[in-house]
């Protein structure tokens, strides 16, 4: 692939404060970025970028400045998370006249030790590594990236925001597994996930905020959570990100009897179930192919409309079930790549749920705001935002 770029940025750019913090917020085949401020009054990305499609031969980094100063678009391929955050640093070391005083990284799941948000050390590392069987999707690729972050950005405190941290506050009824007790007192339980996008709406409704909020994050990974009174009561994803409603590559909830059936018959191990389980099934399973939300909506196929269906279904069975839990709902919010873009999907979605009599919103999830919040708190700087 032949690289391509633009770059009208002027050599140096000064940041409106000596108070920037870096945020990293890594997917399976990307990463978002942002040098966050504290201007008028909450945390302001003053610098914000992404690099897409890391491992693939569209690669493409984007990064602008609130006023424009900085305008990079660069086509690259990127053969990994390492390369992508190099790229980002150079560019960062090559414009930005200040140095950066913090790093903040989202960590998806921290295990059953590591439930708040927390300065990253070895010891945290190390509890991260244990935690990876609960995660394996996501905790080596992010563990990864944190110590590459760790050397190339040696000289600042780095920071880990929790996606289960904003879910502590569910009850048991909605955390223990039918499970004999010693199961949960080995960390068994339910988690939770996209703690930092909900924490982003809760944080954008401010005084709006209802006491009944159902929010509906939906992207690759999608999740709903019920949300009484700003507070976490329950949530569709449960031990692993891997639960649910249906998602891209994961299969969402299973009777577990399809997994010992499969162990069966299938002579499927531990490792070839997880690959099955997180790889190849959900929308690309039932679809039988590697379209994205977008293209499944467009096509007229029988494997594609039933996935589509099937998605739209189960994620509105979670609205529903959630307005039951809460005695109704007062405001249902979209949100996430699919969420917020494919309006189509959220009408489907909606459609049957008007007897609830609560309004529907979409709002931008804001997941790297949210950590620039929580990192500045745990840095000492002035605390901003909600």
């Amino acid at each position: 692939m032949t690289d391509t770029s633009t770059d009208t940025t002027p050599s140096t750019f000064a940041l409106p404060s000596t108070q920037g913090i870096l945020v990293l917020n890594s997917g399976s085949s990307s990463l978002k970025f942002g040098v966050f401020t504290p201007v008028g009054g909450d945390e302001t990305a003053w610098l914000s970028g992404s690099a897409k499609g890391i491992g693939r031969g569209d690669g493409s980094l984007t990064m602008r400045s609130l006023d424009g100063t900085i305008d990079i678009r660069q086509s690259h391929v990127m053969e990994s998370q390492h390369e992508a955050l190099q790229r980002v640093a150079d560019a960062l070391h090559q414009h930005l006249d200040r140095p950066l005083v913090a790093a903040g990284h989202r960590v998806v799941h921290g295990g059953p030790h590591l439930t708040t948000h927390v300065r990253i050390t070895d010891e945290v590392k190390q509890t991260l590594r244990d935690a990876i069987p609960f995660a394996p999707l996501h905790l080596p690729p992010a563990l990864d990236l944190l110590d590459e972050a760790q050397q190339i950005f040696g000289d600042i405190p780095h920071y880990a925001c929790l996606d289960t941290a904003f879910h502590q506050t569910m009850p048991e009824r909605a955390t223990r597994l039918a499970l004999p007790k010693h199961y949960a007192t080995e960390g068994v339980v339910r988690y939770g996930f996209h703690g930092l996008s909900y924490e982003s709406i809760v944080s954008s409704l401010g005084q709006d905020l209802p006491a009944r909020l159902v929010v509906a994050h939906l992207g690759s990974g999608a999740s709903v959570c019920a949300i009484r009174d700003g507070r976490s009561i329950d949530t569709t994803m449960g031990l692993t990100p891997t639960g649910g409603i249906p998602m891209a590559t994961r299969t969402g909830d299973l009777d577990p009897g399809v997994l010992v059936y499969l162990m069966r018959t299938g002579s499927l191990d531990a490792d070839a179930l997880e690959h099955l389980i997180n790889y190849e099934s959900g929308l690309k399973g039932v679809s039988d192919s590697n379209d994205d939300m977008q293209a499944l909506a467009a096509r007229a196929d029988p494997g594609a409309m039933l996935a589509v269906d099937m998605f739209c279904t189960a994620v509105r069975k979670a609205i529903g079930a959630y307005a039951a839990l809460m005695g109704g709902v007062d405001l249902v919010v979209f949100t996430g790549g699919i969420g917020e873009h494919a309006g189509s999907l959220r009408e489907r979605i909606s459609s049957g749920l008007e007897f609830l009599g609560g309004r529907f919103r979409v709002i931008e999830t804001q997941e790297e705001r949210q950590i620039a919040r929580h990192s500045r708190k745990m840095y000492g700087g002035p605390a901003v935002g909600g």
